[in-house]
């Protein structure tokens, strides 16, 4: 991307692009693919004219099958049946209500509804990505089929601390720590690595597909040039439908290649639902009753409908930016750049050539990601690496529609566990390659701070 000109210049150039749209008219966060619209749907509009028109009937059973609740086999609804032999939950929306980002349970009693656990021991599989705990697999999975007990329950504990801004202003930053209850295969490896994630929104992800990787790669020759310690780097996964390494784009680590896995990978391992990409249910050695299941057909998620999914993911449109015009929010975005927050969260990409939707090919969208790697520091470290991404580093998560988040999901926790309870406390959490930012950020007065959070309720 514009490889000749500094990071710096092309992050002014991007706000003042932005700053510049006229009066009254948001930029278009999604390009084509941008809705007008900020009530409770808002994650869940399909831009049905940008899908020709002989693909509207496999969109429409994209979203029935997005929407559906799963089944246990043998069943009346053939289409819907195969939950398990083990699961997390029996459909998509279980985990992102109208498409939105899950939640930690609120209380140690409540069981985690959109949020898991995932698990590996140190060391790398056959294709570079993490090992598998011997006896629960690479995540932990609560329920069973009948006959077919579940893994076990995860909960949390929190632990908190208080950070002080320049103005004396006092903020409690929380994090939780995951213990295991009720296991039903022997207790956890003795060198078990384990991350708690929440489930992201799902909209817009078509539009980061369609980011040239090369645009992806020029960043990060960006990154390092301008010298500010800031420095992306790319995952690189396996991509079982070609059977070989590809650039990560989605996961909170970057982790998967593309949506088709990503959204077969959700299904097997959250739903127990297999597919061509993920032939066979995940019953490790120990779970005998997970091993003998033979009721379901496989693959029990047909090509077609995974194909269709994908491109109802492929057509969700973006939320519009709101209050552009507004002072406070103006000086906001101005602030966002000069902390050193544009560095990693991009005001603007391109998408490319697109065959798979040709309607997303050629859209300037404004997603505030670099779809890349940072090392965040010891505070959000996990300490679970996947494929090259290391027990520090995530994926700079998109910031667009962030600010409907309560609107649509009822809650405002963000990261990667949802302990952060509104933007400041997510801002003070970034450490490492992002400890500049959020330096500048706390040492910002109070009306500086309002303007920098009411710009990100704008997106």
């Amino acid at each position: 991307m514009h490889t000749g000109k500094s990071l710096g210049m092309l992050l002014l150039a991007a706000i003042a692009q932005l700053a510049g749209a006229a009066p009254g008219v948001p930029p278009r966060a999604g390009g084509a693919f941008t809705l007008a619209d900020d009530g409770r749907s808002a994650y869940t509009r399909l831009a049905w004219e940008r899908v020709p028109e002989a693909l509207h009937e496999r969109l429409a059973e994209g979203r029935a099958l997005v929407r559906a609740t799963w089944v246990v086999s043998p069943s009346l609804d053939s289409d819907l049946a195969g939950l398990g032999p083990t699961y997390n939950r029996p459909s998509c929306l279980s985990c992102h209500p109208r498409n939105g980002r899950g939640e930690p349970p609120a209380s140690v009693a409540e069981p985690m509804r959109s949020m898991l656990v995932r698990l590996s021991i140190p060391g790398q599989d056959a294709h570079g990505g993490p090992l598998a705990e011997p006896n629960y697999g690479e995540q932990l999975n609560e329920h069973g089929v009948p006959g077919v007990p579940g893994e076990g329950e995860a909960w949390l504990q929190w632990r908190s601390h208080q950070e002080t801004l320049a103005d004396g202003s006092r903020v409690e930053l929380r994090r939780p720590v995951p213990a295991f209850r009720e296991l039903a295969f022997g207790p956890l490896h003795p060198r078990l690595l384990t991350s708690l994630r929440v489930a992201p929104p799902i909209f817009g992800l078509g539009l980061l597909e369609a980011v040239p990787e090369a645009d992806i790669l020029a960043i990060a020759r960006q990154q390092r040039a301008e010298g500010r310690g800031v420095a992306g780097m790319p995952n690189r996964v396996w991509d079982r439908a070609r059977g070989g390494v590809a650039l990560g784009r989605f996961g909170w680590k970057a982790n998967q290649p593309g949506l088709r896995q990503q959204i077969a990978s959700a299904m097997a391992g959250d739903l127990g639902i297999t597919s061509a990409l993920f032939p066979e249910p995940d019953c490790p050695p120990p779970q005998a009753a997970c091993r003998a299941w033979d009721a379901d057909r496989h693959p029990e998620l047909s090509g077609p409908a995974l194909d269709a999914m994908t491109l109802y993911h492929y057509a969700l449109q973006v939320p519009a930016r709101r209050d552009v015009d507004e002072l406070r929010v103006r000086r906001g975005e101005r602030l966002f750049a000069t902390a050193g927050c544009a560095s990693c969260h991009r005001p603007m990409l391109r998408t490319g050539a697109f065959p798979e939707l040709p309607a997303l090919a050629g859209q300037t969208i404004h997603p505030y990601s670099d779809l890349m790697l940072h090392d965040m520091g010891e505070g959000l470290a996990d300490g679970r690496p996947d494929y090259l991404a290391s027990g520090r580093q995530w994926r700079t998560p998109p910031l667009w529609g962030i600010g409907l988040l309560a609107t649509v999901n009822g809650h405002g926790l963000l990261l990667h566990d949802g302990r952060a309870r509104g933007l400041l406390e997510a801002i003070l959490w970034h450490g490492g390659e992002a400890a500049g930012a959020r330096e500048a950020v706390r040492a910002m007065s109070a009306v500086e701070r309002e303007a920098l959070l009411a710009f990100l309720r704008s997106l």
